[in-house]
């Protein structure tokens, strides 16, 4: 495997009227996640970038990382370091921000 984990934010964009993630900071919790990377010394082992849909619209803005697929809702840019020091190095989900898809 190529990077340790991968990070996808949904910024994908709706037609006029529809609620969307990219419309609700999309590319900006990407610049976020990349500078985190580089902060925490993770360049090369752990990748973020735009994604279209994830399909959790309601929960957006949504992030999945993977290889866990862990899904993350309502991601600020406040959440962006949480995610980078407690998930990707220590391991740990954070249980406020997992989406359970069992309530859909």
């Amino acid at each position: 495997m190529r990077y340790q984990n991968h990070i996808f934010v949904c910024t994908n964009q709706k037609a006029e009227g529809k609620t969307c993630c990219g419309e609700a900071r999309g590319m900006e919790l990407v610049e976020k996640f990349r500078d985190a990377i580089k902060e925490a010394g993770l360049v090369g082992k752990v990748r973020a970038q735009r994604a279209g849909c994830l399909d959790a619209c309601k929960h957006g803005p949504a992030v999945v990382v993977y290889p866990e697929g862990t899904y993350y809702g309502q991601v600020g840019p406040e959440d962006v370091k949480r995610i980078i020091e407690e998930h990707v190095i220590g391991g740990k989900e954070l249980a406020d921000k997992v989406i359970s898809f069992k309530e859909d």
